[in-house]
């Protein structure tokens, strides 16, 4: 295997990561800024207040999208898999 495989091999499981981890990482990004305007506003300031609707969210997300998720994760996974004679000469 040389340099260049291996550095093609890096490249794409990274944008596998980040497209597998991107709605999830938005989702409770999202959430988490309208519950932080909301204590603001209200002046209410609870630690659950901030972790359940986080949490609810991620769970719907992963509901929603986890098989996208999956799927992405199986392509790239049998990709490798079957590229393996190729790297080792």
């Amino acid at each position: 295997m040389t340099t260049d495989v291996a550095l093609q091999l890096m490249r794409e499981m990274l944008w596998t990561a980040l497209w597998v981890g991107a709605p999830i990482i938005a989702v409770s990004m999202l959430v988490g800024l309208l519950v932080s305007v909301f204590q603001v506003v209200t002046q209410l300031q609870e630690m659950t207040l901030t972790f359940v609707p986080k949490l609810v969210a991620i769970f719907f997300t992963l509901l929603l999208g986890g098989g996208w998720m999956l799927s992405k994760l199986v392509v790239y996974s049998s990709k490798l898999i079957a590229s393996i004679p190729q790297l080792v000469h």
